[in-house]
């Protein structure tokens, strides 16, 4: 079938790489874009590392401190619109308006929500309890910590720690609720320890006492911990995961257990594709969903030219990337996490905690870190693939 029209339901990286690779990989017809937030492309991870540690001012200020460079895919763009349904027989996407948007190609790039502790009426969940993961909660989130409230971060992830070295770098008392060693899960106990060492220097209470709840009062949040450990606070942020957007699929042969499992190219049938923080897709270590802005990019890239060429288009390979900035620790990673034990290569570099380290994996592959060493990302690639 010839492809004329196609639609990219998200706004986010991934639907701004789609709509680029299509036009890159030719095609001229009608693209049109679907983004349910009001604002152009920006830098998510901005939010959790610049935006709360940068001297950039509320409000637009900040928005435009993170946009992305503009558009150039010249495609239609319907902001501040949600997809509410999917026909994918009679191939159309429903708004939430009313209206319903035709297609030939359709590329689901509709990314995540933050999980939330508390859920009100309105699913907005508690007015104490803030999440970061748009620009709007970032901005809501730094205008909260101006006047320097106390708060505690639930959440040992990346996102946690960021948003915690964020609130202490503004001046707030903060404590960190984890129920394991901040970073474990993610990076393994060796690079955790680094992680978790810094921020405990640098004054933040990390408390372990298993699953969180969210207990609000007239005079405050309050968190009890299932040891019985009961946490008072100002302000609570959670960071405690994310939740694809699928919602609108609900109904569609699309989803699987739940969720959207993509091929090797992207495609979840002939017409449609799906990419980034919404898809599961099929690597070397089985099929996952990996949250991570360079994943969104590069499935982005894979499933736009699976949408045009099918079978001839290359097949998607993945290697991890990840970065993280806290407590003065910058943090660059190539290859799959969490790794295991102490690295089996250690070269210091300047300061107390600069170094660049490898790990060879159990099943032959290499994981390369550089901490606060400045190394070119192909070169500490090329570290991970090859060992030094």
């Amino acid at each position: 079938m010839t492809m004329r029209r196609i639609v990219v339901v998200g706004n986010g990286i991934a639907g701004l790489t789609a709509c680029d690779s299509l036009r890159a990989a030719g095609f001229d017809g009608e693209l049109t874009v679907i983004g349910a937030e009001r604002h152009q492309p920006y830098s998510r991870p901005a939010l959790s590392k610049a935006l709360l540690h940068g001297t950039e001012g509320n409000g637009i200020d900040a928005l435009q401190a993170h946009e992305l460079p503009e558009p150039g895919h010249g495609a239609i763009e319907l902001l501040g619109v949600s997809a509410k349904g999917l026909d994918v027989d009679a191939r159309l996407v429903r708004l939430d308006g009313g209206d319903a948007l035709p297609y030939d190609g359709l590329v689901i790039a509709s990314g995540s929500r933050a999980k939330r502790l508390a859920a009100g009426a309105d699913g907005h969940g508690s007015t104490r309890e803030l999440t970061l993961r748009t620009i709007d909660d970032a901005i809501m989130l730094k205008e909260r910590l101006a006047s320097r409230p106390s708060v505690v971060v639930i959440g040992g992830g990346p996102l946690g720690m960021e948003v915690a070295s964020g609130c202490l770098h503004l001046g707030c008392d903060v404590t960190l609720v984890a129920d394991a060693k901040p970073l474990t899960r993610q990076l393994g106990d060796h690079l955790a320890e680094v992680f978790t060492s810094a921020a405990i220097r640098r004054g933040v209470r990390v408390v372990a006492g298993g699953k969180a709840r969210l207990m609000d009062s007239d005079d405050g949040a309050r968190v009890a911990l299932a040891d019985g450990t009961e946490l008072s606070a100002d302000l609570v942020v959670t960071a405690i995961g994310d939740e694809p957007n699928t919602g609108w699929l609900a109904g569609t042969p699309l989803l699987v257990d739940g969720g959207l499992r993509v091929d090797s190219r992207g495609r979840l049938r002939p017409d449609i594709v799906a990419a980034g923080d919404v898809a599961y897709f099929p690597s070397s270590r089985g099929v996952r969903r990996v949250p991570l802005w360079t994943s969104a990019i590069d499935q982005a890239k894979a499933a736009a030219v699976g949408l045009l060429k099918g079978d001839a288009a290359p097949r998607f390979t993945f290697q991890p990337y990840f970065w993280t900035e806290a407590f003065g620790l910058s943090l660059k990673s190539i290859g799959f996490t969490p790794v295991a034990g102490a690295p089996d290569y250690c070269e210091p570099g300047e300061g107390r905690d600069s170094m660049l380290l490898r790990w060879t994996n159990k099943d032959g592959s290499g994981t390369a870190a550089a901490i606060n060493y400045r190394i070119p990302v192909p070169k500490l690639r090329r570290l991970a693939d090859a060992g030094p």
